[in-house]
């Protein structure tokens, strides 16, 4: 039996971005998408150029960037989104055009008020729209999943007969279950005429747990591109997780009747990539990238992995990358090696003056903690790039009391907009006196969401990482930082989200383009 092609359609640097705290600036979004790109993902979706000038701006990088993979942009079905989306995205070697109107009965009744004849012309409309730009059309059916079957096959017969080559069935809001989902996928194969002239795609919201599943049961009933995001991120729940999908059909192939070319050896790379800079920590049992996904605990699983790895194993820890996280760099290491071993992971200085600013922090790092592994990289160049473009707080100095029996306090010492400041604050514990002092300097009014702290590497050296999420009046954002004390771990990421509440709003939340 041939193997077909299943396209892998990562919408990371789009839906992803819809988690709230998870928005990206244009650098982050390039670094990533260089990430994806080595990853061998076929289309790249950079984001919803309509939705603000950065948004725009950013799409229009990740264009310029990239060469391997297909840039993609969404847009509703309107002219100015559509023409929006082709400004951005020309510069790209190969781009595509995803545009999408909602055609579930709720939808249309209560967003759009449209009657079903309205949206199947405003559907062909722009599609070929669309088409006046470029032959790679993607049209989406909002809410596929609670939409009628019969007008469904309609409304995908039109679009394709208007030029669309992609037609993507998305499950918005989660509410699909596989058998359900992939008896659809087989309806519209077996229903809509020409269905032969188009891909048939779909994306899957987590909102049941499913989006992994479903996806899977629709590439199972003929579904030949796959909507997902690197560590399933994305609003709410989430989406199809990459790397799951990936390796179920890897794994699976005595199942399934196509394959991927993705370079499985990148995924754990991409994985942590995204989750350093979005600040959104993949949970230890995630399956392919969670730290314990190739663990063995139970002493009957160890026995039975030493005689033999396929006993417990189903793939290799070394085919996803867990081997790649080697040690590369040492006190002792130049300032060439540093710059090579940084390009091999995306990461690329514009100026001699941001390397050297980069390679001080890296001899600071490596003063502190003897071996320096490429997460640590990672983490240190993510903090570098946004205090280098936002950074209107910065940290001085601090120094922590916290004793037994004794209130723990906190000195803070600030420099904002070029000011300094110094502030004393006692608190439930070290961290939340630090947080005190800096807000009382501060006076953001804004509520902490959530504060977690994960181990970059192993050791009792190891850097903290910490993530700080605020809440400001219904703007939120995540804020990261870094250090072998996790105190100042701590610090660092409070005053990084407090610095990302001060900056200009760059983009409206693509919530607007919710497929």
């Amino acid at each position: 039996m041939s193997s077909q092609s299943l396209i892998i359609f990562d919408t990371t640097l789009r839906d992803g971005e819809q988690s709230p705290g998870a928005s990206m600036t244009r650098d982050e979004k390039v670094r990533i998408a260089k990430v994806l790109e080595r990853l061998r993902v076929n289309v790249i979706e950079a984001g919803f150029p309509v939705a603000s000038p950065g948004d725009f701006e950013s799409v229009r990088a990740v264009a310029d960037e990239i060469k391997d993979s297909v840039v993609c942009g969404l847009a509703r079905a309107l002219d100015k989104d559509i023409d929006a989306a082709h400004q951005a995205l020309k510069g790209a070697n190969a781009f595509r055009i995803h545009t999408f109107l909602a055609t579930s009965p709720i939808h249309m009744r209560t967003k759009l008020r449209m009657t079903p004849d309205q949206v199947v012309e405003h559907a062909v409309r722009a599609v070929k729209r669309a088409r006046q730009y470029t032959s790679d059309v993607e049209f989406s059916p909002e809410d596929a999943g609670r939409s009628e079957v019969d007008f469904l096959c309609r409304v995908i017969e039109a679009v394709i007969d208007a030029g669309a080559r992609t037609v993507n069935i998305p499950d918005t809001v989660g509410y699909n279950v596989p058998e359900q989902f992939g008896s659809l996928i087989r309806q519209l194969r077996e229903r809509v005429p020409n269905i032969d002239k188009a891909v048939i795609s779909v994306h899957c919201h987590n909102d049941l747990g499913l989006a992994v599943a479903n996806s899977l049961s629709a590439v199972m009933n003929g579904a030949r591109q796959v909507e997902c995001t690197i560590n399933g991120l994305g609003e709410r729940a989430g989406n199809a997780s990459l790397e799951e999908v990936v390796m179920a059909v890897r794994t699976r192939r005595d199942v399934f009747t196509c394959d991927t070319r993705i370079d499985t050896t990148q995924i754990v790379a991409a994985s942590r990539l995204v989750s350093s800079i979005t600040g959104f920590a993949v949970q230890p049992n995630k399956a392919i990238v969670g730290a314990n996904a190739f663990a063995h605990e139970s002493g009957i699983h160890q026995d039975g992995v030493l005689k033999g790895r396929e006993t417990y194993e189903i793939m290799r820890a070394e085919d996803v990358g867990w081997t790649a996280n080697r040690m590369v760099l040492g006190k002792h290491s130049g300032r060439n090696a540093f710059r090579s071993r940084m390009k091999e992971l995306g990461v690329e200085f514009s100026s001699d003056e941001l390397l050297n600013e980069a390679f001080a922090r890296f001899k600071d790092l490596a003063d502190k903690k003897h071996e320096i592994y490429d997460d640590d990289l990672q983490a240190l160049v993510s903090e570098a790039n946004f205090e280098a473009e936002n950074e209107v707080i910065q940290l001085i100095s601090m120094k922590v009391h916290s004793e037994t029996g004794k209130t723990p306090l906190a000195h803070i010492r600030l420099r904002k907009e070029g000011k300094e400041l110094a502030a004393d604050a006692e608190g439930g514990g070290p961290v939340d006196a630090a947080f005190k002092a800096i807000e009382s300097l501060v006076q953001s009014g804004s509520q902490l969401l959530l504060y977690s702290v994960n181990a970059i590497t192993s050791g009792t050296d190891a850097q903290g990482e910490v993530t700080v999420r605020l809440d400001q009046g219904g703007r939120i954002v995540n804020g990261q930082g870094a250090d072998t004390d996790i105190i100042v771990a701590s610090a660092k990421a409070y005053i990084n989200a407090l610095n990302k509440l001060m900056s200009p709003v760059a983009r409206a939340h693509p919530q607007h383009g919710n497929v």
